[in-house]
């Protein structure tokens, strides 16, 4: 099946196409990643910040059911595949951007698939806080808000970056997935080219573009992270 692969032919057809579509192809996947990735947190980071805020030895602890309630519906999100989850908000998608296929349209389900897992990272973080820190905080009578926006999101802020680049890898690994349904990418191309047309040279080259993707996302996570941890200046 292999025994091809690298032949002059199979060579020059696939420069005719990286030529032509992998330019886009890059594109759409950067777009679709970082838009998702930024919906993701928008949901996230609120929920993530309610799961510690809330809880009951929290800063300002909400009734149990309401607890109970938000953490199944995460758990029940992070637990269902994502090519399935994909399916199922069809009619959301459709009602939002008027069409489930497409590289927009793709953010819908991608969005929905990452921000339970954003969120659970955000409680992670914040977990991570000092606890001597909130009870100075409180011990001076700042409000919930204040603890929330001025002690505990500024300590972890290194851990939310190491976390949100965690998030932002996955994500680009799940638009690889949704060029099954019609979602553009690179993720598009290896499913058109490799899996249905059998050119397997095509699908390689959109496999280490997405690993490079992954190594440019995590080198700057990682230096953004050590560039805003206390820690590493003294």
């Amino acid at each position: 099946m292999f025994r091809d692969l690298f032949s002059a032919e199979k060579w020059e057809e696939a420069w005719d196409i990286i030529q032509s579509q992998f330019g886009t192809a890059v594109w759409e996947t950067v777009y679709v990643t970082l838009a998702s990735t930024a919906f993701a947190i928008l949901i996230g980071l609120p929920l993530g910040v309610l799961l510690v805020v809330g809880d009951k030895k929290g800063i300002r602890p909400l009734p149990v059911w309401i607890m109970s309630v938000l953490n199944v519906i995460i758990n029940i999100l992070r637990s269902v595949p994502f090519l399935i989850l994909m399916i199922l908000v069809f009619p959301l998608t459709r009602a939002i951007i008027g069409t489930t296929v497409g590289t927009t349209a793709s953010i819908v389900p991608l969005t929905i698939a990452a921000f339970p897992f954003v969120a659970r990272l955000v409680e992670t973080s914040l977990r991570e806080v000092d606890p001597n820190t909130i009870e100075m905080a409180q011990s001076m009578g700042s409000s919930t808000l204040q603890i929330v926006w001025k002690v505990m999101i500024p300590e972890s802020i290194p851990s939310l970056i190491s976390n949100a680049t965690i998030a932002l890898t996955t994500i680009l690994g799940y638009t690889a997935m949704s060029g099954i349904i019609g979602g553009g990418g690179l993720g598009k191309i290896a499913i058109n080219y490799g899996y249905y047309r059998y050119k397997y040279l095509i699908m390689l080259v959109a496999v280490i573009l997405l690993v490079i993707l992954v190594q440019i996302f995590q080198s700057v996570g990682t230096f953004l992270a050590r560039r805003t941890d206390k820690r590493l200046r003294r």
